[in-house]
């Protein structure tokens, strides 16, 4: 006699394939090509899950391999249940003494593995709303189908408690194709989140969105809306945010932007890009490297970054670090007035390339009347320039002049227009030892008077931050 559980396979078998059998009937009365080889397939898929998913249960495996399942590795069929599925059950046997924050459960290191293979989803792959954590999807890839939803992602981490129910997910090793029906990954409101080495395209919306939430980092990764390597033709119609974070202490490593209307939206705090390649969309076009839009407090830091005909666009800045980064085909940081306020800024050891066609470097935008006013600790020095204006928010320089007064203009240089903050000037005469004063540093210019005529060189150092004087 047949042990139960073979008795129970050998009906599911039997079941699977009359429901073959007829569906094969009705589909070529219909005339329907490839039905009756997909159905086949389906049964295939479905027997082997059915024989698989026992033995996982025996085994106790925490690595859950979509194919035994019933998910279809060639992509041609709908593999959304299957997917779901093997994450479902992933999820159904945390650990008792689990080590994650109060409130999630402990996976174990639970796996939903992908094969190496490619799969259709028509909706959504979510994570149970019960939460959890210390949780892994990777290894294959996956593409939207014709019906997906366009304001979705393909993969979502979003529950609908307001708690954190998620922490130390990790998506690793995946192609996300969009099909330009929707985004790649959200996160939202998760715990400690790792993205790596993830291929995303043709997305509408956002290739990663991370919302709310701490600490996602994305790293060792490839965004695009449209595979390019530079000079597309469809350029001016790029759209979409490759990169969209709204919430804090995020960090965004070693990722590659090559198209997208915004390569990356910052709107939080305490955020950190290093080594970010954007060629997403030219300035030219209308496009933006990264745009900082977290006015009046901003934390952001911006390293080792590549700007490739895009640039970097920040609204109020208040504490925004660009350092060490390398700015090609004219790319330049604009400083957005929304109240006319820039603080705590620091601009500096860049590099800087264009065609001469005088681009400055470093650029106010005051479009809409609202000057800067509130103008604090503004550091904008030390770059190297090639092909583009250079500005500043320090600078020295000097004139010879036989006669009672001496002017330096540095109206040409300095960043802000009618704004010295403070001066140094030598007046260096050959002959004789003149009173001399300081006249006047409007519009940029300092103008030094002596009481007498003399031979003279005057030299000045002026600031407009005020950094490091009491």
């Amino acid at each position: 006699m047949l042990p139960p559980n073979a008795m129970f396979v050998k009906l599911l078998m039997g079941f699977m394939y009359l429901n073959v059998m007829v569906n094969h009937g009705e589909s070529s009365y219909a005339g329907a090509a490839g039905t009756y080889h997909d159905q086949m397939r389906r049964m295939a898929l479905m027997m082997k899950a059915s024989h698989t998913i026992q033995n996982k249960v025996s085994s106790g495996s925490r690595v859950h391999h979509v194919t035994e399942y019933g998910a279809d590795p060639t992509g041609r069929l709908d593999s959304t249940g299957a997917l779901q599925e093997a994450i479902s059950d992933a999820f159904a046997s945390p650990l008792d003494d689990g080590h994650l924050i109060e409130g999630v459960a402990d996976l174990g290191g639970t796996e939903v593995h992908l094969d190496g293979g490619t799969y259709k989803i028509s909706r959504p792959l979510r994570l149970p709303d019960t939460g959890g954590g210390n949780f892994m999807i990777h290894g294959g890839s996956l593409h939207a189908s014709d019906d997906f939803p366009t304001d979705r992602h393909l993969i979502e981490l979003w529950s609908s408690s307001n708690s954190f129910v998620y922490e130390d997910i990790t998506l690793k090793d995946l192609m996300i194709n969009s099909k330009f029906r929707g985004g790649g990954i959200a996160v939202i409101n998760s715990l400690r989140t790792t993205i790596d080495n993830c291929y995303i395209s043709h997305f509408t919306t956002s290739g990663i969105l991370i919302q709310g939430g701490h600490e996602t980092y994305v790293r060792n990764s490839f965004i695009g809306q449209h595979i390019n390597i530079g000079g597309d033709l469809r350029e001016r119609n790029f759209s979409g945010i490759g990169i969209n974070i709204q919430g804090n202490d995020n960090a965004i490593t070693d990722v590659v932007i090559f198209s997208a209307s915004i390569g990356v939206m910052v709107q939080g705090q305490a955020n950190v890009l290093t080594g970010v390649h954007c060629y997403n969309k030219a300035t030219t076009w209308g496009g933006t490297g990264i745009y900082v839009r977290a006015p009046g407090l901003t934390q952001t830091r911006i390293l080792n970054s590549y700007f490739d005909f895009t640039g970097i666009v920040a609204e109020d800045p208040v504490q925004l670090h660009i350092a060490g980064s390398f700015f090609l085909g004219n790319a330049f940081v604009l400083i957005k007035s929304l109240k006319g306020v820039a603080c705590g800024i620091s601009i500096v050891d860049n590099m800087f390339s264009g065609d001469y066609t005088g681009v400055p470097i470093v650029q106010l935008d005051q479009s809409n009347g609202q000057y800067f006013t509130t103008i604090d600790q503004v550091m904008v020095d030390r770059n190297v320039v090639q092909g583009m204006v250079l500005k500043s928010t320090v600078a020295k320089g000097s004139v010879w002049s036989n006669g009672t007064r001496w002017t330096v203009d540095f109206s040409k240089l300095l960043l802000f227009p009618d704004l010295i903050q403070n001066v140094q000037y030598t007046l260096h005469a050959s002959e004789s030892f003149p009173k001399h004063v300081l006249r006047n540093v409007s519009s940029n210019r300092v103008t030094v008077e002596s009481n007498v005529p003399v031979s003279a060189t005057l030299r000045v150092s002026v600031d407009q931050s005020m950094m490091g004087y009491v």
